[in-house]
């Protein structure tokens, strides 16, 4: 097979599927409502099941549901039928997965379900099906082919599944009113959810690590303190403990560029006057942006009373892996 072959075979493939998930569209109608209304309305659990490619596709779905406030499990059907059927309660509800609509094991599963008083939702791709007659609400997932040129693997098919999973999961979020605070609070360990709950008092360097000189500490003393601390900064601060200013290791660059004549210089005369700076109870991401949009790599943290509480440097929000989005 040449290259050439190789690509057109891989445009093939994106564009059964993209065919696929677009054919979806025709069948968004009245029985989507009805399913995702039923599903907001679910006292207890949502519970996915499927075999095979169905079932690896039912654990996607599992996940995004979770993860956007929607409770959710899989339900392998074989386990089910041989004791973990213990894990559905009469308030779930149960959505099936299935190509065909007639594997044995779902087919001996929902006539349990049926007994239990579970409502049943369908996610089939053939609507004449045994399966689709004995479900509640039926979903269509029917596709024209699969990417598969044997159209034995499921392809097109699944694709076009977590689609319309992907289609539900978002529709209930919007119901919901879910939002990124609530995102934070199922992904705390993230990226995305340092970015949205880490507080700028959770990572700041605090107590004696907040390097700081008086107005009127001499040049060499605000030097040792910059060393000292090794954050490349230090706070200035007025006999009342507020923040007039900052002097950087940039700031000392530039001062030598210009004199070396500065034995009586104080650090009133050379600090930055009113220093960009942060409250402690802003989330990290904010002081990350503003560290990016002026260039700078450390930020002081003042409280109500402009006092400094603390410094936050570029470093210690990179080594967490804060990104900005």
């Amino acid at each position: 097979m040449t290259r050439e072959e190789i690509i057109l075979n891989g445009k093939k493939v994106i564009e059964i599927e993209g065919k696929a998930v677009l054919g979806l569209l025709e069948d968004i109608g009245n029985e989507f409502a009805v399913a995702v209304e039923t599903l907001f309305q679910c006292k207890g659990r949502v519970v996915l099941t499927g075999m095979g490619k169905s079932g690896l596709i039912a654990r996607k779905i599992v996940a995004t549901m979770n993860s956007t406030g929607t409770p959710a499990i899989y339900l392998h059907p074989t386990d089910a039928l041989h004791g973990d059927l213990g894990m559905v309660r009469k308030e779930d509800v149960v959505i099936v997965l299935s190509k065909s609509g007639s594997t044995e094991e779902l087919l001996s599963l929902i006539h349990m379900f049926k007994r239990m008083e579970v409502l049943v939702i369908g996610m089939l791709g053939d609507h004449a099906s045994m399966l689709a007659k004995e479900v509640d609400i039926l979903l269509h997932v029917n596709v024209p082919e699969e990417a598969c040129p044997l159209d034995l693997a499921p392809t097109a098919s699944t694709t076009a599944s977590l689609a319309l999973g992907d289609a539900i999961s978002v529709a209930l979020l919007n119901m919901r009113g879910f939002t990124e605070n609530d995102f934070a609070m199922l992904h705390p360990g993230g990226s995305l959810g340092k970015r949205l709950s880490l507080r700028v008092s959770e990572i700041m360097k605090k107590g004696d690590e907040v390097p700081r000189v008086a107005e009127g500490a001499s040049l060499k003393d605000s030097i040792l303190e910059i060393t000292s601390k090794r954050l490349g900064v230090t706070a200035v601060v007025n006999p009342e403990g507020c923040l007039t200013g900052i002097i950087t290791d940039g700031d000392l660059r530039r001062l030598m560029e210009k004199t070396m004549d500065f034995g009586s210089l104080r650090a009133h005369e050379i600090m930055t006057k009113n220093p960009k700076r942060i409250s402690p109870n802003q989330l990290a991401s904010q002081a990350l942006q503003l560290m990016e949009n002026f260039k700078i790599t450390a930020l002081v943290v003042a409280d109500e009373n402009n006092t400094p509480v603390g410094i936050v440097h570029l470093h210690d929000l990179v080594n967490i892996g804060l990104k900005l989005r």
